[in-house]
């Protein structure tokens, strides 16, 4: 009997231990790697930058102004962090000064997106003073969409019949405005984030911990409408919307320090793991209440957010084995043939399956970059995670 709790024992481990080095990291930014080199190849104007797909099969390319003209510098960034190889740098430079003019933009709320995941990171890794001036430049025109009798960011010029609307997403783009607030010492872009991230705590979820996708604001705080724009209907969970909520409030903890904050990223990491409709693959459907489930697209995009954010949740969480686990899981699907398009296809986006906005029949089942890039992403927090658990055995 003790010989058969052994072998039980060690099967176990065995599995455990293997569960958690699902994820050939090496592989997978070889393989992301070979399609961005191809990726390059295809864009040598640098004032179209690579999106999606159309229906047609061709690129899809967008201009600067674009709110995802970030996200491919951003990638270009995670390559060169992984890699070290200078021509990624280049590529990464290049890029990235390609949308500096979107520092004077104040007719978005996606200068986060668009220029903290580029210059953020190309700071980081280079402490490139040149950077350092245009975000700083950046976040004070961000800035100019919170006004103080809203209490929020706005978001869009106008929804509907609404002229304040404020989206999940834009919860984003709060990291941008904290790493201001620490490089500038302009406490005003602290505070900014406080509000918008507290108004949305109140305005924005249900009690099931579900996030509305736009919520319409009057002067006071006053809430109009909760609507959605990208989701099936007002009150269904769409399925990035939750993946965004999950990502900016792991930021704000970790930015503040405030348990409520922890507990909101909780909240939402939990709605999201548990419900009943998340594939077993743990890549979410486009919207969790879709209407046709389960012959509804899945969004790639959403499970590469949320597993980038449960990585950093973990370290924060009581709960974070759970955390981890599930974060491994959503990596090891979109690592997978069902998802990881093979070399030279697929537009040499590295991920296939993302929803971009289904209502209006816009990227429905097509790449998107910003999937790409929190996915590189993911794969380096958990290079990390098992650096640090190799230390810590060592």
């Amino acid at each position: 009997m003790k010989k058969l709790l052994v072998v039980v024992y060690l099967f176990c481990l065995i599995q455990f231990v293997a569960g958690q080095n699902a994820v050939d990291v090496k592989k997978q930014f070889t393989l992301a790697a070979q399609q961005y080199e191809l990726l390059l190849k295809s864009h040598p104007d640098i004032t179209k930058f690579p999106q999606s797909s159309n229906a047609d099969g061709s690129t899809r390319d967008m201009a600067s102004s674009w709110w995802c003209s970030g996200f491919f510098g951003g990638s270009l960034w995670y390559l060169y962090e992984y890699t070290k190889d200078p021509k990624w740098k280049d590529a990464a430079h290049k890029w990235s000064m390609a949308v500096e003019k979107e520092k004077n933009n104040t007719t978005t709320h996606d200068l986060g997106f668009m220029l903290y995941c580029p210059f953020g990171n190309g700071y980081r890794l280079t402490k490139n003073e040149t950077y350092k001036d245009i975000m700083l430049t950046g976040a004070k025109s961000l800035a100019t969409r919170f006004h103080p009798e809203y209490g929020v960011i706005k978001s869009w010029e106008k929804f509907a019949n609404y002229d304040y609307p404020v989206i999940i997403d834009n919860m984003m783009n709060l990291e941008f405005l904290f790493w201001a607030a620490k490089e500038s010492g302009n406490k005003e872009f602290y505070n900014i984030c406080l509000s918008h991230a507290d108004s949305t705590i109140k305005n924005h979820y249900r009690k099931d911990n579900s996030s509305y996708h736009v919520v319409c604001y009057d002067k006071g705080g006053k809430v109009l409408a909760k609507k959605t724009a990208q989701g099936y209907a007002d009150e269904s969970a769409w399925g990035r919307g939750q993946s965004w909520g999950l990502y900016g409030y792991v930021v704000m903890y970790r930015e503040t320090k405030n348990p409520v904050y922890l507990k909101e990223a909780e909240n939402i990491a939990d709605f999201i793991l548990n419900h009943p409709n998340l594939p077993k693959d743990k890549v979410p459907y486009w919207d969790y209440n879709a209407p046709n489930i389960p012959n509804e697209e899945r969004d790639a995009s959403a499970a590469a957010i949320a597993s980038s954010a449960l990585f950093e949740l973990a370290e924060y969480s009581k709960k974070g084995d759970t955390y981890i686990k599930n974060a491994i899981e959503m990596l090891k699907s979109l690592s997978s043939p069902a998802y990881l398009a093979p070399i030279g296809k697929n537009n040499n986006f590295i991920l296939m399956h993302s929803v971009g906005h289904k209502p209006q029949h816009s990227e429905v089942d097509v790449p998107l970059v910003y999937a790409d890039y929190y996915f590189l992403e993911g794969l380096l927090r958990y290079n990390a995670w098992l650096q640090k658990k190799k230390g810590k055995k060592s």
